[in-house]
């Protein structure tokens, strides 16, 4: 349950959005086939995904399901550059290096619940089921997997299309569909292992990455900055919070209405993010990809297409060479018409593998 101040309502994030959009727009969304990915020994664009991925199964209708996968990976695979792109799978990860970011306590809770049949994460509005917590343990890993592969020159960037999603995911709470915070986990796992120094996360999101600004609203050493509809869920993301302690100055908020499409947010990124990313100078720069801002998606009302979207990949491709080498991952989070994400991870995709 998410208390959102802005509107004094206590719902569920599926209530919440289904609500105000209309519940009927969850059972219009297209299916789709699965497609086989095709193997590469070498490519300039590493590529996460397993069929492991899909055995999280969140019920019905749900609309962060395998499906989502299954269209992106079908999209893939019919590609004209499919076959540039170096194929990267699942792997399991110590939990040490989860507790980078989440509590031990709360990674204990959430193994608890799902090996004993909880259907939702009691910490917040996540479904879940028995197999929950080794996927979501394998989406982390299979994260860790690509950033090894962008730091080690196998691979000059990588999109991660994983399950569940992790940019809600704070220290001690799932919610929003979320589990782990995979991209949160990759940035302390790439200053731990790779002795970074500093990293920026941007996110395109229709929601406030929340737990990712709570993981990181008091360091100095990650930039988190984000673009989201407001007020929306989960209500967070004003444009006054801009971190506390050392971390202040390095949490950037711009949040817009329903009905916001390129020009909003292709002016943010181009001006306040790549301003403050020539300051910043990343060693690293992290995507949380969502693409429920696309136009069409049942769960968000803004407007972008998929020209913004490969404007948006332009430019964070830019900030990742700034002091990175081109050095850039991209973790999926939202999207929820199938038809719409793959084709905006079409747009996002096909542009890394040029660069």
């Amino acid at each position: 349950v998410v208390k959102n101040k802005m509107i004094g309502l206590e719902m569920t994030r599926f209530e919440f959005l289904t609500g105000m959009l209309g519940s009927a727009a969850i059972f219009l969304m297209p299916w789709a086939g699965f497609g086989q990915i095709k193997k590469n020994k070498k490519g300039k664009t590493a590529y996460l995904n397993d069929d492991a991925y899909l055995k999280h199964d969140t019920g019905g209708f749900h609309p962060e399901r395998p499906e989502r996968l299954m269209a992106i990976n079908k999209m893939v695979d019919q590609s004209d550059w499919n076959r540039n792109l170096l194929e990267i799978n699942a792997h399991d990860v110590d939990l040490d290096i989860v507790s980078l970011v989440h509590d031990r306590e709360y990674i204990e809770k959430v193994r608890r619940e799902c090996e004993t049949g909880y259907s939702v994460l009691s910490t917040g509005d996540t479904n879940i089921c028995p197999k929950s917590y080794s996927v979501a343990l394998k989406a982390v890993g299979g994260v860790l997997n690509a950033v090894d592969a962008v730091m080690n020159g196998k691979a000059k960037n990588a999109f991660c299309a994983v399950r569940p999603p992790g940019h809600h995911a704070s220290q001690h709470q799932g919610m929003g569909f979320c589990v782990f915070n995979n991209i949160a986990i990759a940035a302390r796992y790439a200053q731990k292992k790779h002795g970074l120094e500093r990293i920026l996360i941007a996110d395109w999101d229709v929601h406030h990455g929340n737990g990712t600004q709570d993981i990181f609203y008091h360091d100095e050493s990650v930039f988190f900055m984000s673009t989201h509809q407001y007020p929306w869920y989960p209500g967070t993301g004003h444009f006054s919070e801009t971190g506390e302690g050392k971390g202040r100055g390095f949490t950037l908020n711009r949040h817009f209405p329903a009905g916001a499409g390129n020009l909003e947010i292709l002016t943010v990124f181009k001006n306040d993010f790549l301003t403050a990313a020539r300051d910043f100078k990343p060693d690293l720069t992290l995507i949380s990809a969502g693409f429920d801002s696309r136009k069409g998606d049942p769960l968000g009302q803004f407007l972008i297409d998929d020209e913004g979207f490969r404007e948006l990949t332009k430019i964070m491709l830019e900030i990742s060479h700034i002091n990175g080498n081109g050095r850039l991952l991209s973790i999926l989070e939202g999207g929820y018409n199938l038809e719409g994400l793959s084709q905006a991870i079409h747009a996002h995709l096909g542009e890394l593998s040029k660069a």
